[in-house]
């Protein structure tokens, strides 16, 4: 077969630049598309060449294989390497690539359809002897008919989308009253992120591992397993700490684990990288779940533990080259673990968040690979998945690797959106992980704090470096009355003050600059000394009462975000004017962030309960629901369905009865 000259990576964000990092080293040209929210992505910059797919939905853009192909066309690619979602599981994307001459960097589309139907994926496993879990394919319409074929999976159950992963299109139903409503949000959600709305019905092991086996193939019948990974905490059935090997799986069951992927790939003819996923019960017995026939998200830890650059074996494979490893040839090196961080607030149900990354800045002291997305200055849209990056340490042992992560996560500058960098953080210092206690309901059963607890003392050592550091700065950019103080007052013998509020709570930092260059300071009635040791590019050195401490802060506006060796604290600098307020009506809905409205449930006059769903929102490829909290009746429907709308706008207006203020 040819060489591969020019690559077009029919994807975006952090995989895109992944792929980009491997085909460079290899002397190949790479080709990038784009969204209109992407046109200023690191992903686009890093390509040698990027096309426009003008549009913003996924619909519009990376699921649109016809654009995919002009692109190619126009750019003078040879070959296509699809990442992961989208359209890099789509057997008819595959032959269409194929057919319009192009190298495709995946798997037979025959394979990817063998899979692609998990239905059909199931029996074919059974054929191979590989263990399976019932499952049926939901075909009927009416919500009698549904329940129908629910009834012989048996409860609790999951609705899971059969073209695509990553939680997407999927949700746990307890009973047959739920599952109508859970099977109509499912295909929704499964159309919205692949294109393809078939649903179908799977038992649901509660308090499984989910452990998941690297398979890798090639066109001269050669198939091995890259050994297995650990993907079992997970919010909202998406994984978010992945890990190789597992803690759970020893030498004898990983053979086993390892022939069970090896059998299921030869028994579709399997020939580049996919994954074999499996849960595991608690009897060490392990049940086919589906098999991923593309490069997954966390395949960075396998590549840890093997030294293996799986990117660079599909691109070998796919220009019919034989794999360059033996089964013989793969060890365990160690072990890594891979967070993933997303823009999302756990404190409010992992609610997706969106907005201007105001700072992204890993600390160079500590190593850890770093595959990102974004960069300071990036905005994160509503239009796709909010993962911004993975972080991967690798290390000698678990529990090293697991506190390590923890600290570089911890000492990251990521701020201006909200993420899940703390609540990663406290989930790897759990003790429960950190004995390896882990399997895919370890968020509900050991609810590890969703946000970092701030101290008293830190809060204020960080409005004491808010209010000195800008003191600093105004004294080194003024240019005339350099020794008026700065700060709310021009008195120099009185105390300056900045007054800053931290999660609803004023903190007021007041300060008095002596002639040695020194400070007292006054803190929520506690008085110290303190000087500036060092400053300068967002970093502040201070001496407090004694004790030396380094702080960057970074500023945007009115907010400030202070990073220290124990995280980060936010504060909220209160303006010396009032600010205009967001409209609030009594019994009003607000839309928790922005997005697209797919269903409106009610109308005015309806009576409505509390826990009914009165609108589902779509934001980032998933499916929000508004839901009411105290019965009443309806008194205004502000939107439809098809309306987009933005982070805070009222939605609708429930009377409940209570008089208003």
């Amino acid at each position: 077969m040819p060489r591969i000259t020019r690559l077009l990576i029919a994807n975006r964000g952090e995989i895109a630049r992944r792929i980009t990092r491997t085909a460079r080293e290899m002397g190949i040209a790479t080709v990038a598309v784009y969204a209109d929210a992407d046109a200023a992505a690191p992903f686009v910059r890093d390509a040698d060449e990027a096309v426009a797919l003008w549009g913003n939905t996924s619909a519009e853009t990376y699921l649109d294989a016809a654009k995919l192909l002009e692109a190619a066309r126009r750019a003078g690619a040879d070959a296509v390497h699809p990442g992961y979602g989208f359209l890099a599981e789509s057997a008819e994307f595959a032959r269409a690539v194929i057919g319009a001459g192009l190298i495709w960097v995946g798997p037979r589309p025959e394979a990817i359809a063998a899979m692609g139907d998990k239905l059909s994926a199931k029996k074919l496993m059974t054929e191979a002897r590989v263990p399976t879990l019932p499952a049926v394919e939901v075909t009927g319409g009416t919500a009698a008919e549904i329940c129908e074929q629910g009834r012989p999976v048996g409860y609790p159950l999951l609705v899971k989308a059969a073209g695509g992963g990553g939680g997407k299109g999927m949700r746990v139903v307890g009973n047959e009253a739920a599952l109508a409503e859970a099977v109509a949000g499912a295909r929704r959600e499964a159309a919205a992120a692949f294109g393809n709305d078939t649903v179908f019905l799977e038992r649901y092991l509660q308090g499984a591992r989910h452990v998941e086996v690297q398979v890798m193939g090639d066109r001269h019948g050669n198939v091995v397993h890259c050994f297995e990974r650990e993907c079992s905490i997970q919010r909202r059935h998406q994984k978010i700490i992945e890990e190789a090997p597992s803690p759970a799986v020893d030498a004898a069951l990983g053979l086993r684990l390892g022939e069970a992927a090896v059998a299921a790939a030869r028994a579709i003819g399997y020939d580049n990288a996919g994954t074999v996923e499996f849960l595991l019960d608690k009897r060490r017995k392990f049940h086919f779940l589906e098999m991923n026939t593309r490069l997954q998200v966390e395949h960075p830890v396998t590549e840890e533990v093997t030294g293996l650059d799986l990117v660079r074996e599909q691109i070998r494979v796919a220009e019919g080259d034989p794999l360059s490893f033996g089964q013989e040839d793969l060890r365990l090196n160690g072990h890594a673990i891979e967070a993933r961080v997303y823009a999302e607030d756990p404190a409010h149900d992992f609610l997706p968040a969106t907005g201007r990354l105001v700072a992204w800045e890993p600390d160079p002291a500590l190593p850890a690979r770093f595959e990102s997305g974004v960069e300071s200055g990036s905005d994160v849209s509503v239009h796709f998945d909010p993962l911004l990056a993975k972080v991967i340490v690798h290390a000698p042992t678990r529990t090293e690797a697991a506190l390590r992560l923890a600290n570089v996560l911890e000492r990251l500058r990521v701020h201006g959106v909200t993420t899940n960098r703390d609540f990663l953080v406290n989930v790897l210092r759990h003790d429960a992980f950190l004995a390896g206690d882990t399997s895919t309901d370890f968020i509900e059963r050991h609810n590890p704090p969703r946000e970092r607890h701030v101290g008293a003392e830190e809060v204020r050592a960080a409005a004491l470096a808010v209010a000195l550091g800008a003191q600093q700065a105004h004294r080194a950019e003024a240019r005339v009355l350099k020794t008026p103080p700065s700060g709310w007052r021009n008195n120099p013998s009185v105390m300056q003050e900045v007054r800053c509020v931290h999660r609803g709570e004023e903190v007021i930092a007041r300060y008095l600059r002596h002639r040695d260059g020194g400070f007292t300071y006054e803190i929520d009635g506690q008085v110290g000394r303190a000087r500036i040791i060092r400053s300068g590019d967002g970093r502040i050195e201070l001496e407090i009462d004694g004790v030396q401490r380094a702080f960057s802060v970074v500023s945007d506006g009115l907010r400030h975000w202070v990073q220290s060796a124990a995280g980060e604290v936010r504060l909220v600098e209160t303006p010396r004017f009032p600010e205009p307020e967001r409209e609030e009506v009594a019994g009003g809905y607000a839309a928790p962030m922005p997005g697209k409205v797919v269903v409106v449930n009610v109308e005015p006059g309806r009576r409505v309960s509390a826990g009914e769903v009165l609108i589902i929102l779509e934001a980032m490829k998933m499916e929000h629901l508004i839901t009411c909290t105290q019965d009443g009746t309806v008194q205004q429907v502000r939107v439809t369905a098809g309306a987009q709308v933005e982070a805070g706008q009222i939605l609708l207006v429930v009377d409940t009865g209570e008089s208003k203020t």
